[in-house]
């Protein structure tokens, strides 16, 4: 039991603390229908870890982190500028698909030419590694993202306009660009920051499933983010629980469960949708 509880504390502490800022984000993600926009985020980072990997420097290191966030500033600077492009033309989906493919390219090519040292970091950093979390790790990583929760706090009202009602946003002179810009700004940072910790696709799950439950099951603002961070915090800790159990990988088995937790949500939003239409 001793043993169980100091392999998984910090692991448990770190899918407790971190996914909330990632459930808020999933909203305004589903809420823009750019579905997969938060997973070409997550492998632009990374490619700029593939950088910092390839350079010698350490995957903790300042330096990598510099660079994974570089390159996501770059994909927020291509996602605001596409995002009122006409989409009968081209859609921004297409854009995100694109930055996404060359993105995860990039990645193969600075994979091939790195040592077998540096090959085997940076698929940790794809695939993540949440059992490996340092307690420095989380603690740094919580400050920013509540940082970063201030700020959306603050400014609240642009950032729902933008998401929620752009229309109106716009009609009423927000400077919606700016604002958006400002968005995936601090996304790249949450991005960023949690790739280093549970590697691509456990973020997209992270934002995505969670986001998709809630919107199944509730309408208010309030109703979502609560199922949205009950739902990720459920799913986090039976995931951890399966992994140690069953000694299988963590992140893996973290995405599994949400996955699970998205087709029961479903099933339930179905059940409850024949009984009101009977009603």
């Amino acid at each position: 039991m001793d043993i169980a509880f100091n392999v998984m504390k910090w692991p448990l502490v770190a899918c407790l603390i971190l996914p909330g800022i990632l459930v808020y984000y999933g909203l305004h993600i589903v809420r823009r229908e750019i579905i997969f926009v938060d997973l070409a985020l997550a492998q632009v980072a990374a490619l700029g870890t593939c950088l910092g990997l390839l350079l010698q420097h350490e995957t903790n290191d300042w330096r990598t982190y510099f660079y994974s966030l570089g390159f996501s500033f770059i994909g927020a600077i291509i996602f605001t500028f596409t995002r009122n492009m006409p989409r009968h033309r081209v859609p921004q989906e297409a854009i995100i698909g694109i930055v996404y493919v060359v993105a995860a390219a990039g990645s193969i090519v600075l994979l091939s030419r790195g040592s077998a040292e540096a090959n085997e970091q940076i698929k940790r950093t794809l695939i993540g590694d949440v059992l490996t979390v340092s307690p420095n790790q989380i603690w740094k990583t919580f400050a920013l993202f509540a940082g970063i929760g201030v700020v959306h706090f603050i400014f609240r009202k642009q950032f729902l306009a933008i998401s929620f009602e752009p229309e109106r946003a716009e009609s009423e002179g927000l400077r919606v660009q700016w604002w958006d810009f400002l968005f995936y700004v601090l996304f790249g940072f949450v991005v960023t920051s949690f790739v280093q910790i549970g590697g691509v696709l456990l973020v997209f799950s992270y934002l995505i499933v969670p986001a998709v439950c809630a919107n199944l099951l509730a309408k208010s603002l309030s109703a979502v983010m609560v199922i949205g961070w009950t739902t990720a915090t459920v799913a986090g800790v039976a995931g951890l629980y399966v992994s140690y159990e069953f000694d299988l990988p963590t992140g893996a088995a973290i995405v599994c469960t949400l996955g699970a937790a998205l087709l029961l949500t479903a099933a339930t939003a179905k059940v409850r949708n024949r009984r009101v239409a009977k009603e």
